[in-house]
């Protein structure tokens, strides 16, 4: 999708309505689909396998690299729901496969820059979630538009929304549970409110204690105890608690599996932001150098500007040799 302006579109109120309104394969084969033909279910089968291979490839690469090809395969699903044949439990998986790849591609363009595009793609996959049924991913679109709004400076409505997803997926599995009640916790913190955070992060920690014991969503695992971590690290890094965002992203980054080179070097930079506030500016250009490799390689506006806001901060300690060492590391690999 296009995105000319690079900012949210729809005005306050309206996405707080909205949420709570909401309580390879044979080529000939392909083609006959498209021209009305019966869908069958190794095609179904063939989209869901895929899934996992782009939430890697977005991960690793960053939104920016892989937001084309998420947009491509959701255009192709969304061609065989309006064209094909189907019956109604084929049409769900196909569905469910839409919502999942419009938050794919809203997250792709989210983390891109492309504000406006994320936000039609999110209500695309919102209302497919609707349509197949499945409450859960819909309160995944509705936490990851939650972030969007902190993003743009809407931290009332994030938490509607934060609020909506962790309610209408009640009874979920506990990762899930975990996951919804962490955003909702960041939501509270991006507004100060420190105890209603701390209340949220005693259900989020109690849920994951029990998350390996249930079954749960394959969106869903990506949040494991490193993520989880993170989470509530960040969730500190707002309440300017810097020594207990230290403590959980260091066992975060300890965590981290290496293909997920995008969110390590978020996490980098969040570490590097706490220790600066610690006074350990030393400390902080090293992990800032750890991440700026990363930085280079994906095309995450997101990730782009924390390193921009950082390295501003830096030029206050110009005189160290450190922050003059990073700021030329930054200077060879970003251009």
């Amino acid at each position: 999708m296009l995105d000319r302006r690079g900012f949210l579109t729809l005005g306050p109120g309206v996405l707080a309505t909205v949420a709570a309104s909401w309580v390879s394969h044979e080529a000939p084969k392909l083609t006959a689909v498209l021209r009305g033909g019966k869908v069958d279910e190794s095609l179904v089968s063939c989209f869901e396998q895929r899934l996992p291979g782009l939430r890697k490839m977005q991960n690793a690469l960053g939104g920016g690299r892989v937001r084309g090809v998420v947009d491509a395969e959701l255009q192709l699903v969304k061609d065989i729901l309006a064209q094909g044949s189907y019956p109604e439990a084929l049409g769900a998986r196909l569905y469910l496969v839409a919502a999942e790849l419009g938050l794919n591609a809203g997250w792709s363009a989210f983390d891109a820059g492309h504000q406006a595009a994320a936000e039609r793609y999110f209500h695309a996959a919102l209302r497919a979630s609707h349509t197949a049924g499945d409450r859960a991913i819909g309160a995944n679109i509705l936490k990851c538009m939650s972030l969007q709004l902190v993003d743009a400076d809407r931290p009332e409505e994030a938490l509607t929304l934060a609020q909506a997803a962790r309610h209408g997926a009640a009874g979920a599995p506990p990762r899930v549970v975990a996951m919804l009640s962490a955003r909702q916790a960041r939501a509270h913190a991006v507004l100060g409110q420190a105890a209603e955070c701390e209340q949220l992060l005693v259900i989020a920690d109690n849920a994951m204690s029990r998350a390996d014991d249930h079954g749960a969503p394959s969106w869903s695992s990506y949040f494991d105890q490193a993520e989880y971590c993170a989470q509530v690290a960040a969730c500190y890094l707002l309440l300017k608690r810097h020594q207990a965002t230290d403590t959980w992203l260091r066992q975060s980054l300890e965590l981290q599996p290496p293909e997920r080179s995008v969110d390590r070097a978020t996490y980098l930079m969040w570490r590097a932001e706490a220790v600066l506030n610690l006074g350990n500016v030393d400390h902080a250009c090293a992990l800032v150098g750890e991440a700026v490799p990363s930085i280079a390689a994906a095309r995450s506006a997101r990730n782009r500007k924390r390193l921009n806001d950082l390295c501003d901060r830096m030029k206050e300690h110009s005189q160290l040799k450190a922050v003059a060492e990073l700021d030329e590391t930054v200077r060879t690999l970003i251009a």
